[in-house]
This record gives C-alpha cells, structure tokens and sequence, in this order.
C-alpha cells in the first residue's frame, strides 16, 4: 500500500496554494481521482454481478421448465387423452434421477472438457441431450407409444439433474460469499420462473397448440436459454484441478467424509425436515381446491400463475434480505414465518372457502416457502468446497428432494385418515419443530460464523 504522507503534504500545499492562486483550482486532487477510480471499480463490479445473477437464473429456469412440465403438465395432459391412472402414476418414477443424482456428483466434479470450462461443458452437454430428447418426444404419439415416452422422460429427468450438478457447482465458484444471498435470492426466482413456464404456460400451449408443435416450443426455449452461458468464460478455480487424480475411484468416501464435517450432521437434519410441512400441505391444497368446486382451469390459474409467481418474488425479496440481516437471522425468522404462512391452510377446512380467502393462502405460503428456500440456498453454498462442490451442493440438494416425495406420499394417506385439517395441524407443528432445531443447530458461536457473511 502506498503511504499516505505525501499525499497529505501535497493536499495542503494545494489548499494553501488554492487560497492564493484561485485560478489554478483545476490542479490535480489525488483524493477526488481515488474516489473516482474506487467508484468506477464499484460500477464495474455491479455489471459483473449483474451478469453472473442473469447467467444464473437462466441456468435454474432453463432446469425448471422440463422438470414442472413432467411432473404438473404432463400428467393432467395424459389423462384429457384418456390414459390410465395407473400408467400416469408410473411418471413419478421419473423423479428418482433428483433424488439420486448424489451418487454420480463425484464424476461430473472429477471428469470433464477444461477448454470449455469444467462445469460449463457438463452444461452445454447435458441442456442440448434435453433439447434434443424434448424434439424427440414432440413426434411420439403419447396414446400408442408409453414406454418410449417414459424413457424419454426419465431421461429428460436426468439430464436436468446432471446438469443441475454442474450449475450448483459453477454458482458456488461463481459468487462471492457477500453475493450468495442475492445470488440464490435470483436462483430461486429462476427456478420458480420455470416452473411457471414449464407448469402453467406450457399448459396453457397444449390447450392451444396441442402436443408436437407445444414441445418444439419447449425445445426452442431450452436451445435459447443457453445464450447467456455461451458469453460466460469459467475461471480456472471453478473447475476441478484442485481434486485429487484417485479421488474418483474412492468417490463413496468423498460422499461420506462431507457428512463427517463439524456440526454437518444438525445441517443436514434441517434439510430432510424443513419440506416436509410445505410439501405435504401444498399436494393436499390442490385436492381441496377440486373438493372445493374449482375448475381446473381456476386451479391452473391460483396455483401454477398466482402461486409460484408469489414464491419467485419471495424469493428475489429473501436475496436482499439475507444480505443485509445474515444467514442466521434470516433461516430463523423465515422458518418462522412459516409456521404463521401453515395456519392459513386451515381457513378453507373451517368454511371460508371464498376467492379472496384461497388466493390469501396460495400467495403467503408460496411467498414464504421462496424466502425459505433461498436463504436455504445460500447456507448449502457456504457448506460446499470449491473442490468438490458438485458433490458437496448435490448432497445437500438431495435430502430435501427425497423428504418432499416422501412427504407428498404421506400427504395422502394422512389426509384420507384424519382430513384436511388433521393434515394442516400436524404441518404446522412439524414446522414448530423445524424452527426449534435450527435455533439450536445456529445458537453457539461457532455455527453462526459458519454462517456470517
């Protein structure tokens, strides 16, 4: 660093010649070209994070949009053609790629085409097999042809998951500590973005368009949706040369030695427990909207528009929020937020079962559920190593997935056996429990500095 004492000697003979020479006012000011040079380095950093937040929620859109389609469009599209509720109920197999995409994280951190970018190639990769597979698809006839179409779905499936693996790794690299927040605030919004193209708008297009000409759309969409990684040069400390070359044969025990960090094992009961209330309520909100009256096209509206656009926005508003209070205080407050958000599922259960009232409840608990995810986010970051950090990111990734599907089956069987509100009751208490283990899991020192910015 340079010293400062000649700099001040030179400011106050400039001042005292100031003073005596007013027309020589123009002389140099080292102070006002170091304020000037620390705020164009200010402006520039703001594009480049600008730019990483683009790069970013277009990756989880573009992961969002087949995925939703799956699992939402698809199988209300299937039974309009009169397919069996038992061969719509196979399409859930489909989901067994996100929930076990652990198991292959090593690989993609070990392997991969470094003049490309590590993580970057698995990307480009795997986006174009499920633009092409999504090609495919549009010229299946869905009626005639179910075991081509389940592939080719399970394989859609895990492409999205691989390249999951490969965008959560760049995103650890890619951000900052101090940008995570809002780096995962936008993450979140990308993924509900494409959950509302791939659910409500994609919908909406087989309504209009029918099935071949709505899946090359969907194809198109994912082609497009690259563009801004295309302008994107990986760093050299994204990708994986810090990895040791046997790791590989031994990828298990790299799997196992990240549950074996300090105080990992408290993490990782809050991502298998902090799904379950949101997930097991939500299955259950759309079977008590039908109960209720509402038409499909009313329900397509209140949960795949209204819904998932409140849980886009709650998540940019967590992005800031995390920034300015912390990861502690923002998993607490946010986790307890939830438990209040829970309590209005049980309005249309006790009679109040107008618009105004099932509006209330899919905009408040979807608002929240996207703060809660994106603080959740952003501590699954600060837990991943640069080195390893599709493997460490997937992990976490996959406890909360798996708790979601167990939670949706239970869901139920839950709810046939002690009703809607039985249901609504033991979420919300299952949510009390989830704030009373985080405040214990972040109350010493040494967790909350785990978690500080």
């Amino acid at each position: 660093m340079l010293d400062q004492a000649p700099y001040r000697n030179l400011t106050n003979l400039t001042n005292n010649f100031y003073r005596s020479n007013p027309a020589f006012h123009f002389a140099l000011d080292i102070e006002l070209i170091q304020y000037l040079k620390s705020k164009i380095e200010m402006a520039i950093t703001n594009k480049k994070s600008l730019k990483k937040f683009i790069l970013l929620g277009s990756l989880y859109a573009s992961q969002f949009i087949p995925l939703v389609f799956l699992s939402e469009a698809v199988p209300v599209f299937m039974r309009q053609q009169g397919i069996s509720l038992e061969a719509i109920g196979l399409l859930s197999l489909t989901a067994l790629p996100v929930t076990l995409k652990f198991l292959w994280s090593p690989l993609i951190d070990r392997y991969g085409f470094t003049r490309w970018g590590h993580y970057r190639f698995w990307i480009i990769l795997f986006q174009l097999l499920v633009v092409l597979t999504t090609a495919i698809v549009a010229f299946l006839e869905i009626k005639n042809s179910f075991t081509v179409l389940f592939i080719c779905m399970f394989s859609i499936a895990l492409f999205c998951s691989s390249q999951d693996i490969a965008s959560d790794a760049l995103a650890v690299g890619l951000l900052k500590p101090q940008e995570r927040g809002l780096g995962n605030g936008i993450q979140s919004a990308g993924g509900y973005f494409g959950a509302i193209v791939g659910g409500g708008g994609m919908l909406i297009l087989l309504n209009i368009w029918g099935w071949k000409i709505t899946l090359l759309a969907m194809s198109f969409i994912m082609a497009i949706s690259l563009i801004p990684l295309l302008f994107y040069k990986e760093q050299q400390s994204n990708s994986n040369a810090q990895v040791k070359p046997g790791s590989v044969n031994n990828y298990l025990k790299n799997l196992t030695n990240f549950s074996r960090r300090p105080q990992m094992w408290k993490w990782l009961l809050i991502l298998a427990i902090y799904p379950i209330a949101p997930y097991m309520a939500s299955t259950m909100f759309r079977p008590l909207l039908v109960d209720i009256g509402l038409s499909l096209t009313d329900i397509g509206l209140l949960v795949g528009g209204v819904s998932y656009t409140s849980g886009l926005l709650g998540a940019v508003l967590a992005g800031v929020l995390i920034t300015t209070i912390g990861r502690r205080r923002s998993l607490i407050i946010f986790s307890s937020l939830e438990v209040a958000a829970l309590l209005l599922y049980l309005l249309p259960t006790l009679g109040f079962k107008n618009s105004s009232i099932l509006y209330l409840v899919a905009i408040v608990t979807q608002l929240n559920l996207g703060m809660l995810r994106a603080v959740i986010y952003t501590v699954m970051m600060d837990k991943s190593n640069i080195a390893t950090a599709g493997t460490d990111y997937t992990i976490q990734t996959s406890i909360p997935y798996f708790s979601a599907i167990i939670a949706a089956i239970l869901s139920g069987v839950t709810a046939k056996t002690i009703g809607y509100t039985g249901l609504f009751t033991i979420c919300i208490l299952i949510a009390i429990v989830n704030v009373i283990i985080i405040f214990k899991a972040f109350v010493n020192t040494e967790e909350q500095q785990q978690i500080t910015q």
